[in-house]
């Protein structure tokens, strides 16, 4: 059964705790629809291969930590629906002792990294990122020869469609060549923005995570694509923001995400100040619907009666831990509120704790 994001959060500061000396930690990922019997096979052959560790402490722990691992591998019958992530090793602090341990967990979303590292740490970064996307910016890089469709989620860049127009790059001088060279670049072009066009509403069309778009390239290029209006209303209103830049390959991807920090934070602060206004809008309209403080609050989340948790960031570590793992097992919705808008000051000086409710609870 998957655990909670709550349950995640704890995990990973748990095991972020542990350093060894020698690289004897091991964390195995096994990604969703990832056969389990294949990945057994490929831990006991690296069994063998780490008979061959000179250090004696180093191999007893990590062949110690592969059998663990094989041991409770035998108890699945198949990969878990979201994957599987193990970890084990021996984490005692104090030198020559042993303490053998191992975490086995299936992770709230799915997990689309496969892995076997045996390291100094547990490797976290793929359950980091599970804990910090929330949603996802399509991601376009372009010019008149090139373009890369990408998707940005959490702090992962990925290239999901590469394109290219086919113009030549060459004329030959002279009066009507030089015309018709160019009018058959200009439809060429206007072709590739088509395709483009066309391949971003197959990519991001329906996708539910997708806050906004962000395009990148020369000055009259990215312009004549938006202004054509070869994108779909819907996906136009969703251009957040347009990069100049000239990069239009899969690292222009990484480059683009750079320079739209500004932009991406921007619209944080705006979806987080919308956020707030809508539950001092119930608040102030149905109050009988609406939660104010951690008392209130609490009452509501033992009654199962809260459909969206707001929590200020400048809470106690503990409370926001508390109160989340309260409405992760109750499935409410849960939002952390920073103080860095005025809405946002004005609800942590409110106690820093309300809830929309999913039913009155007088």
């Amino acid at each position: 059964m998957p655990i909670t994001k709550q349950e995640l959060r704890d995990l990973v500061e748990q095991l972020g705790q542990y350093k060894t000396r020698a690289t004897e930690l091991i964390s195995v990922y096994i990604p969703a629809g990832q056969n389990i019997y294949t990945v057994s096979d490929q831990l006991e052959a690296e069994k063998s291969t780490a008979k061959n560790i000179k250090s004696a402490s180093t191999r007893k722990n990590v062949g110690n930590a592969l059998d663990k691992i094989t041991r409770h591998l035998k108890e699945y019958k198949k990969t878990p629906e979201n994957g599987l992530a193990i970890f084990s090793g021996n984490v005692s602090r104090v030198e020559g002792q042993e303490d053998l341990k191992l975490w086995g967990i299936e992770p709230p979303s799915p997990l689309k990294t496969r892995m076997y590292r045996c390291d100094k740490e547990f490797i976290l970064d793929p359950l980091k990122e599970m804990l910090e996307v929330t949603e996802v910016f399509g991601l376009l890089v372009m010019d008149r020869k090139e373009a890369t469709i990408g998707l940005l989620e959490g702090k992962r860049i990925d290239a999901l469609h590469k394109m290219t127009s086919g113009i030549p790059s060459k004329i030959r001088a002279g009066g009507q060549s030089s015309q018709r060279f160019h009018r058959i670049t200009e439809g060429l072009t206007k072709e590739f923005y088509k395709r483009i066009a066309e391949n971003m509403k197959k990519i991001f069309l329906g996708m539910p995570k997708l806050k906004g778009i962000l395009i990148g390239g020369p000055i009259p290029t990215k312009d004549e694509f938006l202004e054509g209006e070869y994108l779909t209303n819907q996906l136009q209103q969703k251009v957040m923001g347009k990069i100049d830049m000239g990069d239009s390959s899969e690292s222009g991807l990484r480059e683009l995400v750079e320079r739209a920090k500004n932009i991406l934070a921007d619209h944080e602060r705006l979806l987080e100040k919308k956020d707030v206004e809508a539950f001092f809008t119930v608040l102030g309209e149905d109050p009988e619907k609406a939660a104010l403080g951690e008392k209130e609050s609490r009452k509501a989340l033992e009654m199962g009666a809260v459909a969206v948790l707001y929590l200020s960031s400048n809470l106690s570590k503990s409370t926001i831990k508390e109160l989340s793992k309260m409405a992760e097992n109750m499935g409410s919705e849960i939002k952390i509120i920073s103080t860095e808008t005025p809405e946002g000051e004005q609800f942590f000086n409110m106690g820093g704790v309300g809830s929309i409710l999913r039913f009155k609870i007088g």
